[in-house]
């Protein structure tokens, strides 16, 4: 058995295809932390003052169980109020909570429609659910009407669901979200929005790009913490019943140790941030916009958002790309399929506001002398 994982290695290897793990190194431009609240004072100091007034560490076992603690309620009550849901439902990753949502909501005469580039934890929570489940065209809402009448007209008799992603990780494009709220409407379907990247760069007070459909009955957004909340977790946001029945059927959920009281002190204090301070948005709206043009000239297409693809297609000649910025002090990571589709591989730059503009222009400079 183990000469076969060897092999598949191997394999992995000859393809210019073997992960590593490397250690933090040079300028981030590769992380999630998009508001540089990460080692932010602010969140070191909520997180003193939690463990000042006795917040624990560890939470002891599930939630169902003594695992339950008044900063996880805390923080989902003040949740659902700034992002104007009915009931919010922390878990311990994104991973995790998209796992949840897809193996537990939809229902065996169900339908999932979802976009072809969607995250792998929600191909993971489809693999465990009972619904069936079809991928379209990616950002194109008629794909997903004409899916749904389609399965109407073969005798499709469930409730249909609509997944996206409100901003995608890897193309930094965004869903087009009025027009599939109009198809969920119009199918009488739940629209599930996974707003990982969106969330604290778009949106009012950085609520994300689907806080525009705030107040529909059939919307639930999830909100990671592990980005630009510079925490850890992930919140699931909408009706209450959603809340419930993820209490009560999810496995993910009722199995699993909950996550840290303590942290859940921390995102608190990051929903209070994206608050008190929106000049954290305005300057990373303006480093956006120096990097677009900085980058232009490198072949970096406008996303009009904080992550910039270079699609450079084969897959040696990304990762020696990255080699050569990474030797010129930037972590930027080479990224290849399977993570993109086959032919895209790519370098994804990440702006975060622990970059300067200074920086950008030296950026620039290191990939277009790497291309060369």
């Amino acid at each position: 058995m183990l000469d076969d994982l060897q092999a598949d290695l191997v394999r992995l290897e000859t393809q210019d295809r073997l992960r590593r793990l490397i250690p933090r190194q040079g300028i981030d431009v590769s992380s999630n932390d998009y508001l540089a609240l990460g080692a932010s004072q602010r969140l070191r100091d909520a997180v003193a003052l939690a463990i000042e007034r006795g917040v624990p560490i560890g939470s002891g076992g599930s939630r169902l169980l003594r695992g339950n603690h008044e900063e996880h309620e805390a923080l989902e009550a003040e949740a659902a109020i700034f992002f104007a849901a009915e009931a919010a439902l922390f878990f311990s990753s994104g991973f995790a909570a998209n796992a949840a949502l897809f193996a537990t909501l939809p229902q065996r005469d169900d339908l999932v429609v979802h976009d072809a580039l969607i995250h792998a934890s929600a191909h993971e929570g489809m693999r465990l659910g009972r619904a069936e489940c079809r991928s379209v065209a990616h950002n194109d809402a008629t794909a997903f009407d004409g899916a749904i009448a389609r399965w109407r007209q073969a005798g499709g008799t469930g409730r249909p669901w609509i997944a996206v992603e409100s901003l995608y990780s890897m193309d930094g494009d965004r869903a087009p979200l009025a027009a599939l709220a109009a198809v969920a409407e119009r199918h009488d379907g739940m629209l599930l929005i996974d707003e990982a990247h969106a969330t604290g760069v778009f949106g009012e007070q950085g609520r994300g790009l689907a806080h525009a459909l705030h107040g529909r009955d059939n919307l639930i957004t999830l909100h990671t913490c592990g980005k630009a909340l510079g925490c850890e977790g992930a919140l699931v946001c909408g009706p209450a019943v959603v809340r419930d029945f993820l209490i009560n059927r999810g496995r993910a959920f009722i199995f699993s140790t909950a996550p840290s009281p303590l942290m859940a002190s921390a995102v608190r204090e990051s929903l209070r941030i994206l608050a008190d301070e929106p000049e954290r948005r305005a300057d990373l709206w303006r480093l956006i916009a120096a990097a677009e043009n900085a980058l232009a000239r490198c072949g970096v297409a406008p996303t009009g958002s904080q992550i910039l693809p270079l699609v450079l297609g084969d897959d040696a000649r990304a990762m020696r790309v990255a080699a050569a910025v990474q030797a010129a002090g930037f972590d930027v990571r080479g990224i290849r399929p399977p993570t993109v589709p086959q032919g895209t591989a790519r370098l994804r730059i990440s702006l975060t506001l622990n970059l300067t503009m200074t920086d950008i222009d030296r950026l620039a400079d290191a990939i277009e002398q790497a291309l060369r």
